[in-house]
């Protein structure tokens, strides 16, 4: 399991402080997909199983950011969506959207 995450060129650490303070990151490295409350627990297991939030990271690093969302929600005791489900939600609704 990949421990270390990559810096992305598209993502600015400094937002992710600005905008969720003092917050624990999935990726810790971007900060990017907060874990620190149940809502951002489940907010953030639905985005990194979006395909194009998903391909921006080697599959070890998704796979060490999906343990992370995971363990942050069991001590939270928080149950986590199906991802596929909220895939096919997204789906729908930006299909809706043209």
């Amino acid at each position: 399991m990949a421990k270390k995450i990559h810096r992305r060129r598209d993502a600015d650490p400094g937002e992710g402080i600005e905008k969720y303070g003092d917050a624990t990151f999935a990726d810790p490295t971007n900060n990017k997909y907060p874990i620190d409350t149940p809502g951002r627990i489940k907010a953030a297991w639905a985005y990194i199983h979006q395909p194009r939030n998903a391909e921006k990271y080697t599959v070890a690093e998704s796979r060490t950011i999906k343990a992370r969302i995971r363990r942050a929600a069991k001590a939270r005791n928080v149950t986590l969506p199906d991802p596929d489900e909220f895939v096919k939600l997204m789906n729908r609704v930006r299909r809706n959207r043209k």
